[in-house]
C-alpha cells in the first residue's frame, strides 16, 4: 500500500512518508539510498541547504528520471528543501532558492521552507530575526508566484511565530516542519496548525535513535511494542506521528530499514494503543534537536 497523501492549503498533495538526508553527505552512499528509495516507492525526499547533499540528490534522481525502465516521472516525486539560517533575508532567499534549484537539477522543488526562525549571527532577542524572516517570506511568495516552488512553509515555528506571520504573509505558510514524537507532543503547536490549515512534518520521529533503545526508560513504549510483535520499535514511533496527522521522513540507509520505514502504510495502531503513547506526554519534554522558543 502506498502511502497516503496529506492535502495542503493550496489543493496540492503531499506524501506522508519520506525519506529524510540529514547528515547523509557521503555522494556515493546518498545516491545508492536514493535510488533504492524510489524504487521501494518512496516518493518524498526531504533535504535542506544547510545538509550539503542536494548536488548528490540531484545527480541520483536524474539518474532515476533518466531510466526509462522505471518509468518514474518529475512530477511523482515530492522534493523538500530549506533556506539555511546563514540565508535568511529577501536576497540571501531568492538566491539560495536558485542554487537549489540548480543543485537539484530541477524546474522547480515542490515544497521550500524556511529552516529555522533565527538568522545566523544574531543575540536571539535581536529584532533582527523578524526583519529577515520577513524577508525571506516575501523572498518564497515571489518565488511560489512564479511557479519556482510549487508550496512554501517553515520549520521549527512555535506557534508565536506562526501568529506574527498573519502580519506580514499575503500566502499563508502550508508546512510547519518541527521535532515531533512522543516525547515532544507539543500539542497546542499541532492544534494550532491543524486549525490554520497549516500541514505539519514530523522530524526525528525516532528521538534521534533514543527511542530504539531496549532501555529508554519510557515505560508506556515498552508497553506498546510488547503488545505489537508485528511492528518494530520504529514503525510504533512514526505510526503513532503519522496517526496524528504529521507525515513523517525518517533516515534510513540499509535496505531492511527503508523497507521496514515505508511499509508503515500497511499497518495502524489501535486507539488504545495510541493513548498509551499519548501518556507519555505527562513525562518532561525532551527535545534530541532545537527548540526555537528563545528566538526573538
Amino acid at each position: 500500500m502506498a502511502p497516503r497523501m496529506i492535502p495542503l492549503a493550496n489543493g496540492l498533495s503531499m506524501p506522508s512518508v519520506g525519506l529524510g538526508t540529514w547528515q547523509h553527505r557521503d555522494p556515493v552512499v546518498l545516491n545508492g539510498v536514493v535510488l533504492r528509495a524510489l524504487d521501494m516507492g518512496y516518493r518524498l525526499i526531504d533535504t535542506a541547504s544547510a545538509y550539503r547533499n542536494e548536488a548528490a540528490i540531484g545527480n541520483a534522481l536524474a539518474a532515476a528520471l533518466g531510466d526509462k525502465a522505471s518509468m518514474l516521472r518529475r512530477e511523482d516525486v515530492w522534493i523538500t528543501s530549506k533556506l539555511a539560517p546563514k540565508q535568511q533575508g529577501y536576497s540571501g532567499a531568492t538566491a539560495a532558492v536558485l542554487e537549489s534549484l540548480k543543485s537539484l537539477q530541477v524546474d522547480y522543488i515542490d515544497l521550500y521552507l524556511i529552516h529555522w526562525p533565527g538568522a545566523s549571527g544574531k543575540a536571539l532577542d535581536s529584532p533582527a530575526h523578524r526583519t529577515l524572516r520577513e524577508g525571506s517570506w516575501r523572498a518564497l511568495e515571489e518565488l511560489y508566484r512564479q511557479k519556482r516552488v510549487r508550496a512554501i512553509g517553515v520549520s521549527n515555528y512555535t506557534q508565536r511565530h506562526l501568529e506574527e506571520m498573519r502580519e506580514y504573509a499575503e500566502i499563508a505558510p502550508m508546512v510547519n516542519q518541527c521535532e515531533f514524537h512522543p516525547r515532544a507532543q507539543q500539542p497546542g503547536l499541532l492544534q494550532y496548525c491543524r486549525e490554520s490549515g497549516i500541514a505539519f512534518t514530523a522530524y526525528a520521529s525516532l528521538g534521534e535513535g533514543a527511542l530504539l533503545a531496549d532501555d529508554s526508560g519510557v515505560e508506556q513504549l515498552e508497553v506498546v511494542c510488547s503488545r505489537r510483535p508485528d511492528l518494530t520499535r520504529a514503525q510504533i514511533l512514526l505510526l503513532w506521528g503519522l496517526q496524528h496527522g504529521a507525515a513523517v521522513i525518517p533516515k534510513a540507509t540499509s535496505d531492511r530499514h527503508l523497507q521496514e520505514n515505508i511499509a508503515v502504510a500497511d499497518h495502524r495502531l489501535s486507539a488504545d494503543e495510541m493513548a498509551i503513547l499519548d501518556d507519555i506526554g505527562k513525562l518532561p519534554e525532551r527535545r534530541f534537536c532545537w527548540d526555537a522558543a528563545s528566538v526573538a
